[in-house]
């Protein structure tokens, strides 16, 4: 019989695992080629403008496979309603039987990408964060920080914003978990204070530029996970003394390094994928003096694994 699993049990069951060390071992296997992600499926809508991703796979071998489906749609805490939503499946790899249905209201999907954001932070940041500066004030915006203190101490942090009032809400929610906070609208003052950036909303315009990086900066840009988006401005990614991805095909379609080559900034000779970094330390940060970005396009592996863990936590 397929199990449904609600919202408030999967928090119980994720307050129990390590989702650093299972989203890790994703990225590693996916790099060894071990993990079979087919293309993104995406729908993209205007009016209102909103978005659904569908991303599934399977690791060779193992007892599953998952399909995730994501929504995001921006203008509906106008409603009252969540920005993102979606659920996930996890089927039998030996006979198809769908196992149980994770209805996460996307809850799952910000955890994995937090889970990437503090894995990238783990092996290329800086080894002294002195402020951590976050572009967006959404759900990432918030998870981002949170999670980053499982790997780094630092918890000043600057977030930039285009609402005041989102803006403000923010600091008050995130100075009653301890944080330190300032709010902006000019995104100048974040790469003036801050080494260590963290993108993450849907801009299809660049956010920051390379004349604004200060040297040694490292930069995870999460945001630009379609064509359309881009947060960095593709001479930053050319002139990255490394440039991190998550996964070589995606970032040949969607995401920063896709912006990068499509303007003959780079070729994909410069990238290197995240799961290489994990197993192999020379391809992470060697200096503070190197500037770095890791591009996140968000992997089906990641939700393979988040999925797995929280099913192995009830069963």
């Amino acid at each position: 019989m397929t199990s449904i699993i609600e919202l408030d049990e999967i928090k119980e069951i994720l307050a129990t695992i390590d989702p650093i060390k299972i989203i890790e071992e994703g990225f590693i296997a996916y790099s060894e080629g071990k993990v079979v992600v087919p293309p993104v499926g995406e729908m993209i809508f205007d009016e209102p403008p909103g978005e659904c991703h569908i991303k599934y796979g399977f690791i060779k071998n193992d007892d599953y496979y998952v399909i995730k489906v994501a929504s995001g749609f921006y203008e509906n805490p106008k409603l009252g309603l969540p920005s993102s939503g979606g659920l996930m499946l996890l089927f039998s790899q030996k006979t198809g039987e769908l196992i149980s249905v994770l209805l996460d209201n996307g809850h799952l999907t910000n955890v994995r990408t937090a889970t990437a954001g503090a894995i990238a932070a783990k092996y290329m940041a800086p080894s002294k964060v002195n402020r951590i500066g976050i572009f967006g004030a959404g759900v990432h915006g918030r998870m981002q920080p949170i999670y980053l203190q499982k790997v780094l101490d630092c918890k000043d942090i600057i977030t930039w914003g285009i609402s005041q009032e989102e803006l403000d809400i923010y600091e008050k929610d995130m100075k009653k978990l301890g944080f330190k906070v300032q709010t902006t609208t000019n995104p100048e003052e974040i790469t003036s204070t801050c080494n260590l950036i963290i993108t993450c909303t849907p801009s299809k315009e660049p956010l920051i530029f390379a004349d604004q990086i200060q040297k040694g900066t490292h930069i995870t840009a999460i945001g630009s996970d379609t064509p359309e988006k881009q947060e960095l401005d593709s001479v930053i990614v050319k002139n990255a003394d490394r440039l991190v991805v998550d996964s070589f095909d995606q970032c040949l379609e969607r995401g920063e390094s896709y912006k990068a080559i499509s303007n003959g900034m780079i070729t994909k000779d410069k990238m290197v994928e995240l799961g290489k970094v994990i197993s192999n330390k020379e391809f992470r940060r060697q200096s503070d003096d190197e500037t770095t970005v890791v591009d996140l396009t968000g992997v089906a592996v990641q939700d393979i694994q988040i999925a797995k863990a929280v099913w192995k936590g009830i069963s």
